[in-house]
């Protein structure tokens, strides 16, 4: 960096100190005229300067991941309210102890669904473990939506490994903290699900889809969707849980029905098994198998 752009950065940095000065002392951050623009919360925050905010939550994540490598992703979708096993194992002895027959039925459900949680772990440990002895440019890493559940359980697993990982979080009404296995600087928080959803498909050379609520869903159809009508690379779409995704929803009923063509079930598929799944991937890019299994 040379003098010139070291003094423009000082600039900027010495704005914001002196706007956080200002706070610091007690004072109001009053909207003022005369406050440098990119300065101005008040001004930043406007309804009219939304594009401006659009384009700095692009940005933002953009810049950073480039700058630690982080080019190509697998995505990993699930439910934030899956337990790990030994949060389920816990939960299970308490209701157990309270006599709660609610409690106990919970506590034997998310149980069951922890399942879901060691398994994306496992898979996250496979992709990392790829990565480990490949190329900067080669490596693939994990991206999830930095919450709890399915999610934690995906970056636990890459963090097991010694590997980055990424979370993209969302500012939630009640708010959802990142989970802890996250790279630290890697952790994203977004505003907009529209950009957020974007910087997913960014870099997204698969996804798996464990088990979930409405977001997962609403992230499985939007990338489907992509790829169907070729706005995105078709990438391998993979279900985790056949189970469930064939209880939740009967594709084959959509193509009795018209609404979606044969060849559409092409677009993704069904698995049951971290290794099945790390297969079908390696499968779609040809890529050399490793000697050494995590």
């Amino acid at each position: 960096m040379n003098e010139t752009e070291h003094l423009n950065e000082r600039r900027l940095a010495d704005a914001w100190a002196e706007l956080q000065n200002h706070s610091n002392r007690g004072n109001p951050l009053e909207s003022d005229a005369y406050r440098l623009a990119f300065a101005d919360p008040e001004f930043l925050l406007r309804r009219e300067t939304r594009g401006i905010r659009f384009q700095l939550e692009m940005l933002k994540p953009d810049l950073d991941q480039s700058e630690q490598g982080i080019e190509n992703t697998i995505v990993v979708f699930g439910s934030a309210r899956f337990p790990s096993p030994e949060q389920a194992q816990a939960a299970l002895q308490q209701a157990r102890l309270s006599n709660d027959g609610a409690a106990l039925a919970l506590a034997q459900r998310q149980l069951r669904n922890a399942h879901y949680y060691e398994q994306a772990r496992l898979f996250a440990r496979r992709v990392a473990g790829y990565s480990a002895h490949r190329q900067r440019e080669d490596r693939l890493f994990i991206a999830t939506g930095g919450g709890p559940g399915i999610m934690e359980a995906a970056n636990r697993g890459a963090h097991e490994m010694g590997a980055l990982s990424v979370g993209l979080n969302i500012a939630l009404p009640h708010e959802q903290q990142p989970n802890p296995y996250i790279t630290p600087s890697l952790s994203f928080k977004f505003h907009y699900f529209a950009l957020r959803k974007m910087h997913f498909m960014m870099r997204a050379k698969a996804l798996v889809a464990f088990p979930g609520g409405f977001g997962t869903l609403d992230e499985l159809f939007e990338i489907i969707t992509l790829v169907q009508t070729r706005k995105a690379k078709p990438v391998p779409i993979i279900l985790f849980g056949t189970e469930y995704w064939r209880r939740l929803i009967d594709m084959d009923l959509m193509v009795e029905e018209g609404a979606i063509s044969p060849q559409d079930l092409a677009l993704f598929s069904y698995v049951d098994d971290p290794e099945v799944a790390w297969d079908l991937i390696q499968n779609f890019y040809d890529l050399k198998a490793t000697p050494d299994r995590p």
